[in-house]
């Protein structure tokens, strides 16, 4: 089978929504497709999407940040794999394809979050060189519109 990656567009929102349900996620077709939108206005993200024959089997989600404390990395947002398609490289030709992307820019770090329960794509993401650094807990606060 030969995959190619491209840069995601709007007509790929639709199976980007359906791949990221596989991994639980419920945001609809429109949902994504303003945030690829968004995304695909900011230099300093990219998506990508894997093909087999036309058929959109990945995705990947990359993005630039600096911090005070630790300097300039990219960081994967997310990476999803048709759960048909696993094991047949398609994580790894993105996330090499996000490294170039990083190499042009002059970032040389590339960090990935992971969910402790997905403990498949720590093993994925071990065996492609990426060394864990820390565990931590996520926390966020839900903000009404008008209210602080």
């Amino acid at each position: 089978m030969k995959f190619f990656v491209r840069e995601a567009v709007a007509k790929d929102a639709e199976d980007i929504t359906g791949l990221s349900k596989q991994l639980g996620y419920s945001l609809s077709a429109d949902d994504t497709l303003q945030n690829l939108t968004t995304i695909r206005e900011n230099k300093n993200e990219m998506v990508l999407v894997a093909t087999n024959e036309e058929k959109v089997v990945g995705w990947i989600h990359a993005f630039l940040a600096t911090r005070v404390e630790s300097g300039s990395f990219c960081e994967i947002g997310g990476l999803v794999t048709d759960a048909q398609y696993r094991r047949m490289g398609i994580g790894k030709l993105l996330i090499e394809h996000i490294k170039s992307w990083c190499m042009t820019r002059e970032i040389s770090v590339v960090r990935v979050r992971c969910n402790t329960k997905r403990t498949e794509a720590h093993k994925f993401y071990s065996g492609l060189g990426f060394n864990e650094n820390k565990q931590q807990k996520v926390f966020e606060m839900a903000l009404r519109a008008g209210h602080s």
